[in-house]
């Protein structure tokens, strides 16, 4: 029974021992799969090194490096996706005749993709606003230049999509045209590839055990879904910068300026090959404006990135950019003088250069306003609103056209409406700046310092207060100064 009782005994301590140590190997078995995995990457090569800094979650931005490898992808996404909807003017009259549609039905097609290439949902949104995110995480030194660079690549797509469409169309035909450019805009899925994210991926094994009962994996998993609903709540109403519309006023004010631009910036570019080929232009011709506004943008936006990252402009982003909007906004009404190519050579000049200084500096201003850890959630929330009067911004075009028969009232309303903007934005700015200039004086005026009393009265306990015992020679003295006194009277 001795040995009976001991061998119970030695089993239930046995098994005590191994519960008490189950749930200290299991992290032990996760440790392990990862070590596993880790070194299986690592013998296949696909490994890659994790960068400590990423660690803690403080990653420096590298200003050079892999970022001019992404500074080079987005400007091929951006030459892809942002001047594409340009490209639809060449079409316009093909889909016109094609679907005997008016002026108004026919600009939804443009206004449509550019709506959702800045709205969401689809192929152009998911591939330009990445891009312009991941490169300012890349960049801060040097984020200017990287703007400006990157914005060069909807100058390369200007001067090299209209071309390409018009031989596409005197060649295939509006719907061969589609296709072959269909196929040209997947080179997207390459420049994605080479956006990796700061710090490297991080590799975690599978278990291998897993013995849990389907009851407890189905009460798991509405759990989980509803975690998952309530942090995509909380997501909507923390990462679509709704706060910063809320609290945030310079970001609020150039939200309301760019949404209030956007309904007649681009209108311009839709209507332009139209506008010159109503008026007996050919088709060509009408094309190589818009090629030409490309190369002006090409020629002019890397100086002007390198020229405003210098620090004399520090602070004067804002202005400039206003001030460029106003000239790009005016220069709209070059095209109501007259219709020859002359005066459209003139004016699409005269915009690419007003555009170049837009293009190169708007998201160097976003960023300007806010902190870079909010940028996606600002640009997101700026794309959205932005893309209402993008949606209909052309349709009210078309509406005018159809309602007058002249092209030339909506360059009028353009230069209207973005010079309107640019001067909101440029007036509310500086009434921005003024205020914390002022609250900033408020901040640094001194209080007033009460005059200070002798140390030896101050600073001492009056217990302890030294006090001179005068000797002879001091009553001496004290006598003579008496003494000279009474003469003096």
């Amino acid at each position: 029974m001795s040995r009976k009782n001991g061998n119970k005994v030695a089993g239930d301590c046995d098994s005590f021992q191994m519960e008490s140590k189950a749930p200290e190997q299991a992290p032990n078995m996760e440790q392990k799969n990862d070590e596993i995995m880790d070194s299986e990457e690592v013998e296949n090569g696909k490994s890659e090194p994790i960068n400590p800094l990423a660690m803690d979650g403080a990653v420096t931005a590298p200003d050079g490096g892999w970022g001019w490898v992404v500074l080079v992808a987005t400007i091929l996404v951006l030459a892809l996706t942002l001047a594409f909807p340009s490209c639809m003017g060449i079409f316009y009259m093909d889909l016109q005749t094609e679907f005997q549609a008016s002026n108004q039905e026919t600009s939804w097609v443009p206004s449509i993709m550019t709506s959702v290439l800045h709205a969401g949902g689809l192929g152009f949104c998911f591939s330009f606003q990445p891009a312009v995110t991941i490169l300012g995480h890349y960049f801060v030194r040097r984020r200017a230049f990287a703007n400006a660079m990157s914005s060069t690549g909807t100058a390369l797509g200007l001067c090299t999509l209209p071309l390409l469409g018009n031989y596409l169309h005197t060649e295939l035909g509006w719907r061969g045209s589609f296709l072959v450019l269909g196929a040209v805009l997947l080179n997207c899925c390459v420049c994605g590839a080479v956006m990796r994210p700061l710090g490297g991926p991080r590799h975690r094994g599978q278990h291998l055990i897993n013995h849990r009962p389907l009851q407890l994996k189905e009460e798991k998993l509405k759990g989980r879904m509803r975690a998952s609903w309530a942090g995509l709540m909380t997501a909507l109403r923390r990462h679509m910068a709704f706060d910063l519309l809320r609290d945030n006023l310079r970001y609020r004010m150039y939200v309301v300026g760019i949404t209030w631009m956007m309904l007649g910036f681009v209108v311009p570019l839709i209507y332009l090959v139209p506008y010159a080929t109503a008026h007996d232009m050919d088709q060509s011709q009408a094309a190589l404006l818009l090629s030409i506004l490309g190369i002006v943008n090409i020629v002019v936006r890397p100086p002007i990135g390198l020229l405003f990252s210098l620090p004399w402009f520090k602070g004067c982003h804002t202005y400039v950019f206003s001030a460029a909007l106003l000239l790009n906004g005016l220069s709209n009404s070059i095209c109501c003088i007259d219709a020859s190519f002359s005066v459209l050579l003139a004016y699409v000049v005269t915009y690419g250069l007003s555009m170049s200084v837009v293009g190169s500096l708007m998201f160097t201003v976003l960023m300007d306003t806010l902190d870079m850890s909010r940028f996606p959630a600002a640009l997101g929330l700026l794309a959205i609103m932005e893309s209402v009067t993008l949606l209909i911004g052309p349709p009210l075009a078309g509406i005018l056209v159809d309602r007058t028969g002249e092209y030339f009232y909506v360059f009028f309303a353009c230069s209207a409406t973005v010079a309107s903007s640019a001067v909101f934005l440029m007036v509310s700015f500086y009434w921005l700046d003024r205020r914390d200039r002022k609250a900033l004086k408020g901040q640094q005026v001194p209080p007033q310092v009460p005059p200070q009393k002798p140390a030896s009265g101050n600073n001492l306990i009056p217990q302890c207060q030294y006090r001179s015992v005068p000797t002879e020679g001091d009553k001496d003295k004290t006598s003579d100064s008496e003494t000279g006194d009474i003469t003096r009277l």
